[in-house]
């Protein structure tokens, strides 16, 4: 029975990551305005009705990949060993993250690029990130910190949003992490 369940699951988490990338592929390809959930449900290979199983809408496929780093990421930080600083334990969790996932792909800069051009998936990306922040404060609630966990957590995300526009701006001239370690180092005077 466990075998079925983990089967089963991997298998879900296989057509979640294929429709999201069908749908990265055709709203880099044709934009976002003319991309339609069938359009993506057939690329995937599956039914409409398939698609709205998984998502709700065409911005969730498409950013479901940041949705589960950001996860990862609250995960990392509630991970951290306990005699870490609060600043510490977010650092440490962006390292741990960049480890267990590697150099992010070329999608991940072109999905920054495109939510800057299309309001729905800015707006989507924002609620993300407001409930990224909220989550982070609570994870790092209990570690010390001359600087209240929502203000620190707020700061922190504001590094790795910075780091990750100025990486896609670059063309990837630097790794994403060179960049990120650079802004957090940066910010890190106020926080340590």
């Amino acid at each position: 029975m466990e075998t079925t369940v983990g089967l089963r699951e991997r298998k879900k988490a296989e057509t979640r990551q294929a429709v999201h990338e069908a749908a990265l592929r055709l709203v880099v390809e044709h934009g976002l305005d003319d991309v339609t959930v069938e359009a993506i449900a057939d690329a995937a290979n599956i039914s409409r009705r398939t698609f709205s199983n998984y998502f709700s809408s065409k911005e969730d496929a498409l950013l479901y990949g940041e949705e589960q780093r950001i996860r990862t990421l609250v995960e990392q930080v509630r991970a951290q060993p306990p005699g870490l600083t609060a600043w510490q334990a977010l650092r440490g969790s962006a390292e741990g993250l960049h480890r267990q996932l590697g150099e992010p792909e070329r999608e991940w800069s072109l999905r920054t690029r495109l939510a800057r051009r299309h309001p729905s998936l800015l707006a989507r990306q924002l609620a993300n990130h407001a409930r990224l922040e909220r989550d982070l404060a609570e994870a790092v609630s209990g570690r010390s910190s001359d600087v209240p966990p929502r203000v620190l957590a707020a700061a922190f995300l504001v590094g790795l949003r910075l780091a990750s526009h100025v990486w896609a701006e670059e063309r990837e001239a630097r790794t994403l992490r060179e960049v990120m370690g650079e802004t957090l180092d940066q910010m890190s005077r106020q926080f340590t």
